[in-house]
């Protein structure tokens, strides 16, 4: 990719300069992502031009893209077998919470992100919660991980009350960063933009799905460039 609207000075301090992207769809032919393994290495490629420090594969599972772990982890090596650059790379899952999720909780079959290797990303659809979401929250929770809500800022049927309420509980937030930065509706920035706010600890992804929504993020982020820092 061809960053040709990037300023000059973005050579010396780019634009994700020490960023980890926490959420991404770049993992190849495994979900609605990234379906090539030169995508993949094209956008890494591009992340160590941007100065991004780490980036995490957070493929799909969900009972639509049961993606059993020893699929996705060979999937992974075939990437870290042909990428030698600087940018660290990860593997993590996004989970949906439904039925396949509450199997694999109770078999401890289970791709966690972050330093601690404890918290695990989890999506709910946009539109309805599933059956007694708090209770999920709580057994994810005893089974000693810790929630980690993909994009909670593109819920529909959730509110501030609600993430109040699940942040008692020991919820915590990865907010998107192309909500951010308006690449959805307006009550999406606005809510996007209260969380980071008034939460300590949230973690930001970019949940790309391809080199276009990089390019996307990259024109709208130099100008906007406090919102990571």
């Amino acid at each position: 990719m061809n960053f040709w609207f990037l300023k000059k000075k973005s050579a010396e301090h780019p634009p994700l300069d020490g960023f980890i992207d926490w959420h991404s769809h770049i993992l190849p032919g495994v979900d609605d992502g990234v379906k090539s393994m030169d995508e993949t290495l094209a956008i890494l490629e591009d992340y160590e031009k941007l100065g991004v420090k780490e980036v995490w594969f957070t493929p799909h599972i969900m009972e639509d893209i049961p993606n059993s772990t020893a699929f996705l982890l060979e999937k992974f090596e075939e990437v870290r077998d042909r990428y030698k650059g600087k940018t660290m790379i990860r593997l993590g899952s996004e989970n949906m919470l439904d039925s396949l999720f509450e199997e694999r909780l109770a078999a401890d079959d289970l791709l966690p992100i972050g330093t601690s290797g404890k918290h695990l990303l989890v999506e709910t659809s946009y539109f309805n919660p599933p059956f007694n979401l708090q209770g999920i929250f709580q057994r994810i929770i005893e089974k000693g991980y810790i929630p980690l809500l993909a994009h909670p800022e593109r819920y529909i049927y959730m509110n501030r009350k609600d993430f109040v309420e699940y942040s008692r509980m020991g919820v915590v937030f990865q907010i998107s960063l192309p909500s951010l930065l308006g690449y959805y509706d307006k009550d999406v920035r606005k809510k996007a933009e209260w969380l980071r706010n008034h939460f300590r600890g949230y973690f930001i992804g970019t949940d790309i799905h391809s080199d276009k929504m990089l390019e996307w993020i990259i024109r709208h982020l130099d100008k906007k460039r406090n919102l990571l820092y």
